[in-house]
C-alpha cells in the first residue's frame, strides 16, 4: 500500500506545483485601448441615438463600466504622460500639449516628458512584459522621447500630435510613421493600419512567444480632427440616419469606422485564445470635440474645457473570470490610477512615489475606499485665448472649483446635485468649501511648479 501511495504523490507533485506554478508565474496580457476625443455620449451604450457601436458595446458588457472615471486633462498630451507615468501631467513635465514646431512661427509646444520618468513599458519589465506601442504616440519626435526611448519594446505607429489627413498621414507636410526608428510611408486609412498593425503584433506574440506576457498600448488617432470616415462608411450613417447633419454623419461614421477596427483586435485575441488570460481596457484622452460634431450629453461642455464633458470619459476594464461582466462602478479615478493598477495586476512592484492610486479592488467586486484627497486637473496653453497661462480644476468629495481659460473667475459646482453644472454656486453662499478647494489647488499648482516642461535647445 505504501508502495503504491508514494509513486501517486511524487506524481501529484510532479505535475501539479508544475501548473501551479506556471499560473502564479504567468501575469496576464493587457490590451489597453485608448482612442482620441471620443465623446462621452458618443457610444451607442451611452446613449447615442444616431450610431452603433456593438463592438466597444460588448467590451464594455464583458466587464466593468466606469460611470465617473476622468482623463487628467481635457486634452492629448497631458493625459497620455499621467498613464505612462502615474503622475499627474504637469509633475511629469506636461502640462500642456506636445506640438510640432512649425517653420516660421514661435514655438506652440507645452511640455517634455521628464527623463527621470519610469514609464509603464519599463516598470513591466519587472515582471518580463514584452511592450509595444501601436499608434498615436505624442509624447516626443526625437531621442531620447521616443516609444522605443521609453521603455517600449516595439513601436509601430505615428510619433506625432494630429494627422492633417488619415490617408497620407502628414502633419505640417512632415511624415512621423514609423517602424520602431524606421520612417515608413504605409498606404491606407490610419485607423485600419492601426488596427492591421496590432493584430499583427497579437499573432505574432500568440505565435512564437506565448512564454511570455506582453503590454500592448493601442492608441487610435480617431476621432480626433480632421473627421475623414472612409465614402462607405459615410454613406451607410447618412442612409440609415435620415435629416442627420454632414457633420454628425462624418462624427458618427467615423466612429463606426473605429468600432469595426477595434472589433477586430478583439476577435483576434479570442481566435489566438489569448481572451482568457488578457486584461482588456478602452478608455478615451479627453471628451469629444463639439465644434467637430462630438455628443457628450449628458455632460456639460467638450475637449478642451474643464467642465465634466471635456474631462469625464467613456471607460471600461474586462478580464475574464476576475471581473464580473456587466458590472457598473461609480467609482471615481483618473487615467494615471491605471499604472499602479496595471502595474499590481502584472506583480510589478513600485520603488519611487507616483501621484496615481491602483484601484484593483474595484475591479474585484471588493469595498474600496479612495485615499486620494482630491483630483485635479490643469492645461498650460498659448494663443490669445490662454496666453501662456495655466488653467484649472479641481474635485474634494462631492464639490468641484474650475474655469476654463486663464481669465475668467472660477466657478463652484455641487457635481452631484448639479452633474450638467449649470447652477454655479457663489463663493459667498459656501466660503469654507470655496477655500477649502482653493487652497488645496494652490497647494497643487506650488509642488508642479519646480517641475520644468521645456528642453534646452540644442
Amino acid at each position: 500500500m505504501k508502495f503504491f501511495i508514494l509513486p501517486c504523490v511524487l506524481f501529484f507533485l510532479f505535475i501539479c506545483p508544475g501548473q501551479n506554478a506556471q499560473s502564479k508565474s504567468a501575469p496576464p496580457n493587457i490590451v489597453f485601448i485608448m482612442v482620441d476625443d471620443l465623446g462621452y455620449g458618443d457610444l451607442s451604450s451611452y446613449g447615442a441615438p444616431d450610431l452603433k457601436t456593438p463592438n466597444i458595446d460588448a467590451l464594455f458588457a464583458s466587464g466593468m463600466r466606469f460611470d465617473q472615471f476622468y482623463a487628467n486633462c481635457p486634452v492629448c498630451s497631458p493625459t497620455r504622460a499621467a498613464f505612462l507615468s502615474g503622475s499627474y501631467p504637469d509633475m511629469a513635465g506636461v502640462p500642456g500639449v506636445i506640438r510640432t514646431q512649425v517653420p516660421g512661427r514661435p514655438s506652440n509646444n507645452w511640455g517634455d516628458l521628464a527623463d527621470d520618468l519610469v514609464l509603464l513599458p519599463t516598470l513591466l519589465k519587472k515582471s518580463n512584459y514584452h511592450s509595444a506601442l501601436i499608434g498615436k504616440w505624442h509624447l516626443g519626435l526625437k531621442k531620447p522621447d521616443r516609444p522605443t526611448d521609453r521603455g517600449f519594446d516595439h513601436f509601430h505607429g505615428f510619433l506625432g500630435d494630429m494627422m492633417d489627413d488619415y490617408y497620407t498621414h502628414l502633419r505640417h507636410g512632415n511624415n512621423y510613421m514609423r517602424l520602431n526608428e524606421k520612417t515608413i510611408d504605409p498606404e491606407g486609412h490610419a485607423t485600419d493600419l492601426f488596427s492591421d498593425w496590432a493584430i499583427d503584433y497579437l499573432t505574432d506574440r500568440a505565435t512564437h512567444h506565448k512564454d511570455q506576457p506582453f503590454f500592448l498600448y493601442l492608441a487610435y488617432n480617431a476621432p480626433h480632427t480632421p473627421i475623414q470616415p472612409p465614402e462607405d462608411w459615410l454613406a451607410k450613417v447618412k442612409a440609415r440616419e435620415k435629416g442627420i447633419t454632414e457633420k454628425r454623419a462624418e462624427m458618427c461614421a467615423f466612429i463606426e469606422h473605429l468600432d469595426y477596427g477595434t472589433g477586430r483586435v478583439l476577435d483576434t485575441l479570442k481566435k489566438l485564445k489569448l481572451t482568457d488570460n488578457t486584461v482588456i481596457v478602452f478608455t478615451s484622452d479627453n471628451g469629444g470635440h463639439v465644434a467637430a460634431g462630438a455628443r457628450n450629453a449628458p455632460l456639460h461642455g467638450g475637449k478642451q474645457e474643464m467642465w465634466e464633458g471635456g474631462i469625464r470619459v467613456c471607460t471600461a476594464v474586462s478580464w475574464k473570470g476576475k471581473i464580473k461582466p456587466g458590472s457598473r462602478s461609480p467609482h471615481r479615478s483618473m487615467t494615471m490610477d491605471f499604472y499602479p493598477t496595471l502595474a499590481e495586476i502584472a506583480g510589478a512592484p513600485i520603488a519611487h512615489n507616483i501621484d496615481a492610486r491602483s484601484f484593483l479592488p474595484v475591479l474585484y467586486g471588493k469595498p474600496f475606499t479612495e485615499t486620494r484627497p482630491q483630483q485635479v486637473w490643469m492645461r498650460l496653453e498659448g494663443g490669445r485665448k490662454y496666453g501662456g497661462l495655466l488653467y484649472h480644476a479641481i474635485r474634494i468629495g462631492d464639490w468641484k472649483l474650475l474655469r476654463n481659460t486663464p481669465f475668467e473667475p472660477y466657478q463652484m459646482f455641487n457635481i452631484v446635485n448639479d452633474p450638467a453644472e449649470e447652477k454655479p454656486i457663489p463663493r459667498e453662499q459656501a466660503p469654507k468649501k470655496y477655500n477649502e478647494l482653493f487652497n488645496q489647488l494652490s497647494i497643487h499648482i506650488n509642488r508642479s511648479g519646480r517641475i520644468p516642461w521645456q528642453r534646452e535647445q540644442d
